[in-house]
Formats: structure tokens, C-alpha cells, sequence
């Protein structure tokens, strides 16, 4: 189990959000967004980029969050660069990703590249789509980010920054039949993404029954209790991130002790 830092980017700038907030508008040409903010960095993501490489922590995310094509996209894809030119090699980049531009944004200095709405299209996964990401790609470089909301006692995994719920239920049997096109799983637990009020016990749980490929849980974590029960709920087999409950985002958890304790 260890820890896995993140850069979320909104319009541009390094931000912590609300899981489940952001909303988009189209007007004409122009794509809108709103979002509920806990966090707006003064540093570029390059601060972050830096701050990672300074502590050995490999594996992080970078998650572009405005939609692709609109102007603000292009303005996070510019910061995601920032962070990826201060540790090449050591970062993963997410949103947005299609088999057009996944090489670009491994030539950028990615590692791999993180996935859900290209190959969960229209509500069901898309096979063409995925075996197209994996051929461009590579299956090395693919991260599948199942981010789930519940309904009807059930995690679905969700697309289009979680708006949308798909068909395919987040289990034991899905991330084993998923595993044989990727490297890894990122798991957003988003009904309580950004909310401070601890880790969905329930989704860690099914994350812990998973061994077979390294697996990211991210959603409420705020106190080192959280920590410990997602330690227990995975059976110490799955990995974390934390957001805006770290000090450097604004929290109130040292992030200088968490990339010591779960360094890896």
C-alpha cells in the first residue's frame, strides 16, 4: 500500500473539486464548465511536478478536467505539461484520453495514460475503442479508471467527469476481465470525492478483492483513521491518493508525513 499524489487541473489552473460537481454548457461554439471548489493552487503544476520528484513518489496522477477541445482544456493540457517536464517519468495523465492523442501525451513524458470515457462510450464498454488504446499505447501504458457512484446497492462505473452511469458494475469479475488490456485500475469513490467525510468503505472493499493489477483508491480521505480503514478494507493491497485534505491543498494532513509513512 502506498501513497499516490495527484494534480488535478480546472481551467487551467491546479484545483481540488467536489467529486460529482462539475457541470458543462455548450453555447454556440463555447463549452462552459462550473465546478464546486475546496482548493485553487497559486502554484503552476510544475510546484507539484517538482515536490513529487523531490520525494521519490512515483505513480501520481495528473487529471485534466475541462473537456477536450474547448479552450480550457488546452489550458490544462499547457499545465499537465509543466508537471510532466518537472518529472518525466514519474507521472500518469488522465481526461480526455483517446487512442488519437494517447501517444502525445506519452512523448510528453507520461507514463501511462488513464482512461473511462473513450472506452465506456454510450453507457457500455467499448472494446474496439479499448483494443484501439492498447494498440497505440500499449497495454504497459494504460490505466482504466473505473470511478463508480452507487445506485440501487450497486457501484456503477460513471464517464463524462461522472455524470453518466454506464451498465457495467464495479466487481471482482469486471476488474478480472479488464485486467488483461491494462497496467493498472484508478477508482474514484465519487460520492464522497472532495467531501472530506471519509472513504466509501463499501467500493474499498470490492478493490480489495482484487490482487491481480496495482489499484488506486481516491474519495474522502481526511484523517489518518481514514487511512488505516482503507489499509484494512483492501487488505493492505490497494493503493491511495489524497486531495484536498492534504495540507499542501489546503488540509490539514501533513503530506510530508504520509510520503514518508507510504512511500512504497
Amino acid at each position: 500500500m502506498k501513497f499516490r499524489p495527484c494534480i488535478d487541473i480546472h481551467g487551467g489552473l491546479v484545483k481540488q473539486i467536489v467529486g460529482g460537481s462539475l457541470k458543462e454548457t455548450e453555447n454556440r461554439d463555447r463549452i462552459t464548465s462550473s465546478v464546486t471548489e475546496n482548493f485553487v493552487s497559486g502554484s503552476d503544476a510544475s510546484f507539484y511536478g517538482n515536490l513529487y520528484r523531490e520525494k521519490g513518489l512515483y505513480g501520481g496522477h495528473i487529471i485534466l478536467l475541462d473537456k477536450s477541445g474547448s479552450e480550457a482544456y488546452e489550458a490544462d493540457l499547457h499545465q499537465a505539461g509543466l508537471a510532466l517536464e518537472a518529472f518525466s517519468g514519474g507521472l500518469q495523465i488522465g481526461g480526455g484520453v483517446t487512442a488519437a492523442n494517447a501517444e502525445r501525451m506519452l512523448d510528453m513524458g507520461a507514463t501511462h495514460v488513464i482512461v473511462t470515457s473513450y472506452v465506456f462510450s454510450d453507457g457500455r464498454i467499448n472494446y474496439d475503442n479499448l483494443k484501439s488504446l492498447v494498440y497505440m499505447a500499449g497495454k504497459e501504458h494504460l490505466v482504466l479508471d473505473l470511478s463508480c457512484r452507487k445506485k440501487d446497492s450497486s457501484y456503477y462505473i460513471v464517464t463524462d467527469r461522472w455524470q453518466k452511469f454506464t451498465d457495467m458494475v464495479l466487481s471482482k469479475e469486471c476488474m478480472y476481465e479488464l485486467s488483461e488490456y491494462c497496467d493498472e485500475f484508478l477508482v474514484h469513490a465519487v460520492d464522497v470525492e472532495g467531501r472530506g467525510s471519509g472513504i466509501d468503505g463499501d467500493a474499498a472493499a470490492i478493490l480489495g478483492q482484487c490482487s491481480d493489477l496495482v489499484t488506486t483508491y481516491a474519495g474522502g480521505i481526511s484523517t489518518y483513521e481514514d487511512i488505516a480503514l482503507l489499509e484494512r478494507m483492501g487488505h493492505s493491497k490497494v493503493d491511495f491518493t489524497i486531495g484536498s485534505a492534504l495540507d499542501i491543498f489546503g488540509g490539514t494532513i501533513s503530506f510530508n508525513d504520509v510520503a514518508e509513512k507510504y512511500h512504497g
